[in-house]
């Protein structure tokens, strides 16, 4: 999945496939987590965020299905 950098202190990158749902965020340290069942408007309101790293903590961590992958 091609993702794109993104202005935060924690995270690097972010990419979207919107066909799977899934959204791919790349981690200051290197890790990589795709979260699924992400739908397009939720994409674009973390993409919109001031802290995308805030909005993760508070909308997708333990609210989506995800796993490591990279």
């Amino acid at each position: 999945m091609n993702r794109d950098p993104v202005a935060s202190s924690n995270l690097i990158s972010v990419g979207y496939d919107d066909q799977a749902q899934t959204l791919e965020i790349e981690f200051s340290n290197g890790t990589v987590y795709q979260y699924y069942n992400v739908s397009q408007a939720l994409f674009d309101q973390f993409m919109e965020a001031p802290s995308k790293g805030q909005f993760l903590n508070i909308y997708l961590k333990n609210s989506y299905p995800f796993s490591r992958v990279g």
